[in-house]
């Protein structure tokens, strides 16, 4: 059963996050510290893979790769065989995503909040995941919030997708993209410790700033990445989430095997089922494939366990009788 979970850890989360980080999105720092202050992991997925060994992460994606017929959900990511070839092997070797001194990971400190001396008012969409909290949060913030059915030409508009990226929504909605920001709403606010917004390739420098100083007015971190369908804790989640559905389905294991087993080791405070049900399995369905339509790729494809259930309202945790 360890090796399920290792199997899980090392492929549905830290395969993504190191997509995501080839993207461009964000750094290995910062994709951290947002799985650790907005999804609670105990372990960002590059401090995991430092920890356990590039060359031992490496050898297990590979033969899971090819032991599953090149499974798109399993396909490595050329950043680890890139580090290895420089020898950069984990902490163990004093360098792999981090560079090591004493054992101690070398990490630059995050920027600072900018200081915006006028805010501009806010507009959010109304298709935007928890509408009426993130309507509430901007009112307890501060904010000028306008009610208007589109925005106005000076506000700023706040989009919150689900596995759709900022510049999709922008063009869906008919936003003007040089004003719009997406923020993550998958999980609750009051229950994350960093919010996490998203800008498109034309967003302003002054709407950006100004999104990240009125989400920082309260004193909780917030992370501005660039655009990606699913910001960096849905695609990581879902992907965690819709690989252990799948080796339910295949039964390679039971629900309650799986979760009983623990995911501590692999920096989780849940097992991944109880993730899904946590935050919803519709809405985990939802970003798999929304992100699929944005990426076009098959590695997002739902699993029919998770598919069905969600479509039903079922826990994952759900065995056919």
């Amino acid at each position: 059963m360890n090796a399920i979970y290792k199997t899980i850890g090392i492929l549905g989360g830290a395969t993504e996050a190191m997509q995501i980080a080839s993207e461009g999105v964000a750094d290995f720092a910062t994709i951290d510290r947002i799985l650790r202050d907005q999804a609670g992991f105990q372990l960002g997925p590059f401090q995991l893979l430092d920890l356990t060994g590039l060359d031992v992460a490496h050898d297990a994606m590979a033969s899971v790769y090819q032991q599953y017929w090149h499974e798109p959900r399993y396909r490595p990511n050329n950043m680890l065989i890139e580090r290895l070839t420089a020898g950069a092997h984990g902490q163990k070797k004093g360098e792999g995503f981090y560079k090591y001194l004493n054992g101690v990971a070398q990490i630059a400190p995050e920027p600072v909040t900018p200081t915006v001396t006028e805010m501009p008012p806010v507009w959010v969409s109304t298709r935007a995941m928890r509408r009426p909290e993130l309507l509430q949060l901007l009112k307890d913030l501060g904010a000028k919030i306008e009610t208007g059915a589109s925005p106005s030409a000076q506000a700023l508009s706040i989009v919150a997708p689900l596995g759709f990226d900022v510049t999709t929504v922008a063009i869906v909605e008919r936003l003007d993209p040089a004003r719009t920001v997406g923020i993550d709403m998958l999980i609750d606010d009051k229950l994350t410790q960093r919010r996490v917004l998203a800008t498109s390739p034309a967003t302003r420098a002054d709407m950006r700033d100004a999104a990240h100083a009125l989400f920082a007015c309260d004193g909780k971190a917030v992370t501005v990445i660039r655009d990606s369908g699913g910001f960096v804790t849905q695609r990581v989640v879902a992907q965690i989430i819709n690989i252990a559905c799948d080796m339910c389905q295949q039964g390679i294991c039971t629900p309650q095997t799986l979760e009983a087993t623990g995911a501590v080791d692999l920096g989780y405070t849940m097992g991944p089922l109880t993730m899904g049900d946590k935050y919803g399995p519709t809405e985990i369905l939802e970003v798999l494939f929304n992100v699929q339509t944005v990426y076009g790729d098959t590695r997002y494809r739902p699993s029919p366990w998770l598919r069905r259930r969600g479509a039903l309202g079922l826990s994952l945790l759900h065995v056919e009788s």
